[in-house]
């Protein structure tokens, strides 16, 4: 985490925010991706402050581990990870309700706009596309520390858990993604959630853009994030910056290219 933002220039070599009026968009699972969740956490509530006093701002959203550890399922939680908070029991004070950690996720949202983008960990699958965010947010925070497998936050088409946006074949993609941007009034959508082959993907003419690179240890995968610029899309490593390939969207089927 902090070479990607070292290399997006989100932070500078003594991990202060450096980002000026920029916001930065955590799209969730922060927690069970290894030992340094805590860390990660602590990073983050720091860099909030910082970056509004530069006027920027710091996005954490919920990602489906997030709802699924405050829910007190943590077959996903590593040994080491649990043993950062104290054990079992220094993790359900650290995520519940009064705890530092358990305030602070249960403020996030869970999808958000900024300019003509819509930001949110999994996607919006039809059942969602045209709900209020507010509604969708207040829905998810309300239901956060319980077991809600039927709610916002534990429905397998819930923004948290979608995978049908990521995983849609190309010709479907347009019809997928319409709903939601006419609803929202966006140009496209930001997604995690299902890994990628190691770079952030715009498909569908950069109406998708898939962000999860696997950047934990968990998978392997490379220090890499997205940076939106005034509308261009751009890859963000230690090694350097590119800006993404953005094919032309699928044509309908039955008409010609």
């Amino acid at each position: 985490l902090v070479r990607t933002l070292r290399a997006a220039k989100v932070i500078d070599a003594n991990d202060d925010w450096a980002a000026g009026a920029a916001h930065l968009v955590q799209l969730g699972d922060v927690l069970d991706r290894g030992p340094d969740s805590r860390k990660a956490m602590d990073l983050l509530m720091r860099l909030e402050g910082q970056a509004a006093k530069a006027g920027g701002r710091v996005h954490p959203l919920l990602g489906n581990h997030e709802a699924m550890v405050l829910s007190g399922y943590l077959a996903y939680m590593s040994p080491d990870e649990l043993a950062t908070f104290g054990g079992p029991e220094g993790l359900k004070q650290a995520l519940g309700a009064d705890g530092t950690y358990g305030r602070w996720i249960r403020g996030h949202n869970t999808v958000i706009r900024i300019d003509d983008t819509l930001f949110l960990h999994g996607g919006l699958s039809p059942a969602y596309a045209r709900r209020p965010l507010r509604e969708i947010n207040d829905a998810a925070r309300r239901e956060l520390g319980t077991d809600a497998d039927a709610g916002v936050t534990g429905d397998t088409a819930g923004p948290l858990w979608y995978r049908g946006l990521a995983d849609g074949l190309d010709d479907e993609l347009e019809a997928l993604l319409k709903p939601a941007l006419e609803a929202h009034r966006a140009s496209r959508i930001v997604v995690g959630h299902t890994v990628t082959k190691g770079n952030p993907v715009a498909r569908a003419g950069g109406r998708l853009v898939m962000v999860d690179v696997g950047m934990s240890r968990v998978y392997g995968g490379p220090a890499a994030c997205l940076v939106i610029e005034k509308g261009r899309l751009f890859e963000a490593r230690p090694e350097g910056t590119r800006e993404l390939p953005v094919p032309a969207p699928a044509a309908p089927a039955g008409k010609p290219t």
